[in-house]
């Protein structure tokens, strides 16, 4: 919210107060003011009439100029392109301070110099409120300006201060002027004065109208409208041009004007339609169109059927609350209009703007929230400004459709329970004194105070907002100081945040890169959801289509980091990502994995590991291992699930005894194509459950003292078994007596082809037996070699190769 000194000047007397104090002031009520800027800032500076302007003998750009500034004639060198002998122009002399600089008395190119005359830019203005016209040189000022006069800027209104205001989401109603004029009054303790234009919108109630004002849509519950039938366009006073300059608004003429500063009176964007546009005197908000529209801007924009547009007989004039259109505005020759002033549903509003890349000051407002009086409000004070100040004459009816169903919230407090709650111990007078400044019209009997709440401020709902109220504008620093009572507790990880911490080091160790992505997503992304955790939030109001949903799978995000890596010539990626996920079923923290290439690379060794399957495997295996939990309740079966993202034969579910925890594999050549990886193994697991799962105790036993005995085995199964079941079965049955000898089984080969049947393969197994009790003799090794033989052949049909 932007708002000048001059305009704040307008309400109520502010000439003991700077522009500083009066922003801190401000500031300590809870606005914050994020910047005071001056409107122009030079020293030194007078109004002066060129008398002469010649060529510079050895430049073909510089002039040479005397200058009668009142009180002397100045010789000034000028270069800009535009400087003419008679106008009138602003003159920095000697000792002026500018933004660029000082000026200095000088010589250029051998003529004397003894000043500078000035463009508004050069004085600290604003580029952006200037035309073309005035950034290409210097400002020519009117005929009768006077010479001499030492306050150009003055002159000129560039003489103020905008107070730039960051408001807070509850305190919308001060996007208007009068309202924030209103706030700053109460903060400041001052008597207010606002223009007196209530009911000017009455004017013509006794002419009959043929105005017709219609919504077909929700989104519109609320529409006035007016007919005014004769207006002059002519150039604004100058109050109003200097207000919406300080705004950061163009002046155009008086019409116009008058509609953005009665928006920015009143925070009620409102529209004048030239009344010759408008056919049949009729004006229909309706939804449902798909075509291309012409707005103010001169710029096309697409309409889609949510749209609200503001018609005339069934065609587009408006895109409601955002811009007009470029077929109904007001014409210099304009001589009647049509006053269109409606509530509009800010998602709506909100929705439009965003799609369409199209933010004004109208639907910045629209977007935020209206108080439910301002359009009337905005069409007492439009009638009123066009009244006096475009001649308006034959006015009509004022016509309305729908209500602004407002009633006034009334609230009951005493002055205890406010204190209670503050902690404080003002007086009941002191406490009325402040509703009071804040115009709540308050009514106190026997303590109770009874206030009844502006139409501007619906944030008032109960003890808690008036309470903030009290505090606010007497003071924060009325608050007495003690020191808060706080419970010592010991700052250290829980148990799920050192098993998380214990995830990423382990991965950090075998040369993972630790990866942090967005937790929004595209709705793409999310139907490529990998174990998803669930039903997803999507965003009623998502900054853009590619950040609209929460994610409840972290493998298409971190997938989408590799393809960066990998498209800028890193041929090696090896990514994990911890997250929590959100969902409409149960919050997951999930483990994702991605590698590609060589995971370790050791050259002078002659030692590579790449990043394949069997690598991944035995990460997720390490991991699991690590955090305590045993492999013999790990299991890894055909991918039966995902066989769109994960590659049919290349992949595995894993299982935690019989819930499924994860998936792992190569990706499906059509999946990484599209996600430009090419060829990358990944996973993802729930981590939660890893973590929730009952860890086993660690128990310490000595090193046994007696020799260990290794074996080979070589077996011939169909193809299907899997190898991982040969050695759990080697692991359960290889005991000899009632002890448990094997100590390790490892596969070390694996051979199809002759001498083995097409269906069949040929395992190499290494098996470590060894005793706790006693050195292991020949016996015992059969016993435990023919119990693991027996009980294979029974589960696998496997036999020893002969």
């Amino acid at each position: 919210m932007k708002i000048s000194k001059k305009w704040l000047e307008q309400y109520m007397d502010l000439s003991d107060l700077s522009m500083n104090e009066i922003a801190n002031r401000i500031t300590d009520a809870g606005f914050e003011v994020e910047e005071v800027t001056p409107m122009s800032s030079a020293t030194n500076l007078v109004i002066g009439q060129v008398e002469t302007c010649q060529p510079h003998p050895d430049s073909d750009h510089l002039h040479i100029t005397t200058v009668n500034v009142g009180d002397e004639v100045l010789n000034i060198v000028c270069g800009a392109p535009n400087v003419a002998a008679g106008q009138k122009v602003i003159v920095a002399k000697a000792g002026a301070r500018l933004p660029g600089g000082e000026i200095k008395r000088g010589m250029i190119r051998n003529q004397e110099s003894n000043g500078m005359i000035c463009a508004l830019f050069e004085l600290g203005v604003d580029k952006h409120l200037l035309t073309q016209q005035q950034l290409d040189g210097i400002e020519i000022l009117p005929e009768d300006a006077p010479i001499g006069n030492t306050d150009p800027l003055g002159y000129l209104g560039y003489d103020d201060v905008v107070l730039d205001v960051g408001l807070t989401p509850n305190r919308a109603d001060c996007q208007a002027a009068f309202n924030m004029a209103l706030e700053t009054g109460a903060i400041l303790d001052r008597e207010v004065h606002l223009p007196e234009y209530e009911g000017a919108a009455d004017a013509g109630s006794d002419t009959p109208t043929n105005l017709k004002v219609v919504s077909e849509t929700e989104g519109c519950p609320h529409f006035y409208g007016k007919k005014i039938g004769s207006v002059v366009i002519k150039e604004s006073p100058k109050w109003m041009k200097e207000l919406l300059r300080a705004s950061g608004m163009h002046s155009i003429n008086n019409v116009v004007d008058i509609s953005n500063i009665v928006m920015l009176e009143t925070g009620q964007p409102m529209h004048f339609y030239d009344a010759r546009a408008i056919h049949n005197d009729e004006i229909t908000v309706k939804q449902g169109f798909n075509e291309g529209y012409t707005a103010l801007d001169g710029e096309e924009y697409q309409l889609r059927e949510n749209d609200l547009v503001i018609t005339n007989q069934g065609k587009p004039i408006g895109i409601a609350g955002i811009m007009g259109g470029d077929d109904s505005k007001i014409e210099d020759d304009t001589t009647s209009l049509i006053i269109e002033c409606a509530s509009f549903d800010p998602i709506c509003i909100r929705t439009t703007a965003r799609r369409l890349s199209l933010s004004t000051e109208s639907s910045i407002r629209y977007q935020k929230g209206i108080e439910p009086l301002a359009a009337r409000k905005a069409l007492d004070r439009a009638v009123d400004l066009l009244i006096e100040y475009a001649d308006a004459k034959d006015i009509e009816k004022t016509v309305e459709f729908g209500s602004d169903q407002y009633s006034p919230t009334v609230i009951t407090v005493d002055a205890e329970r406010i204190n209670k709650r503050l902690g404080t111990d003002f007086e009941v007078s002191e406490i009325v004194d402040i509703f009071d400044r804040l115009h709540f019209e308050p009514k106190e009997e026997d303590g109770t105070i009874t206030v009844t709440i502006p139409s501007y401020r619906p944030d008032m709902e109960g003890l808690a907002d008036l309470s903030e109220e009290v505090i606010r504008i007497a003071g924060y620093d009325r608050l007495p100081s003690t020191l808060p009572l706080m419970e010592m507790t010991e700052g250290k990880l829980d148990e799920a945040q050192k098993m998380k911490r214990k995830v990423a080091d382990i991965l950090l160790e075998n040369g993972l890169q630790d990866t942090v992505t967005y937790t929004l997503i595209s709705d793409d992304k999310h139907q490529d959801a990998i174990l998803s955790a669930g039903e997803a939030y999507v965003l009623s109001t998502p900054l853009s289509e590619e950040r609209k949903i929460i994610r409840t799978s972290i493998l298409p995000s971190l997938l989408e980091t590799a393809a960066y890596n990998l498209s800028r010539n890193m041929k090696d990626a090896a990514l994990f990502e911890i997250s929590d996920l959100s969902s409409r079923n149960n919050p997951q923290r999930h483990l994702a994995i991605v590698m590609k290439g060589t995971l370790e690379h050791l050259r002078w060794a002659g030692y590579e590991k790449n990043a394949d399957f069997y690598t991944l495997k035995g990460l997720i295996e390490e991991i699991i291992e690590r955090l305590g939990i045993n492999l013999n309740r790990i299991s890894f079966k055909a991918n039966q699930s995902d066989q769109e993202h994960f590659h049919p034969y290349r992949s595995a579910e894993i299982y935690m005894g019989k819930e499924k925890i994860g998936m792992m594999g190569e990706i499906h050549p059509t999946y990484g194509e599209k996600m430009k990886t090419g060829a990358v193994v990944m996973a993802e697991l729930n981590l939660s459950t890893i973590l929730k799962a009952k860890k086993s105790k660690i128990r310490f036993s000595p090193i046994s003292r007696y020799p260990s005995v290794s074996r080979d085995l070589a077996l011939v199964m169909k193809k299907d078994v899997p190898a991982g079941m040969i050695t759990n079965i080697i692991f359960r049955s290889g005991k000899a007596g009632k002890e448990n000898i094997v100590r390790d089984a490892e596969i070390f080969d694996v051979y199809s082809g002759e001498h083995v049947k097409e269906d069949e393969v040929s395992l190499a197994v290494n098996i470590t037996f060894q005793s706790d009790s006693r050195t292991l003799s020949e016996a015992d090794i059969n016993e435990a070699t023919d119990r693991i033989l027996a009980e294979i052949e029974k589960k696998t049909k496997a036999t020893l190769r002969g």
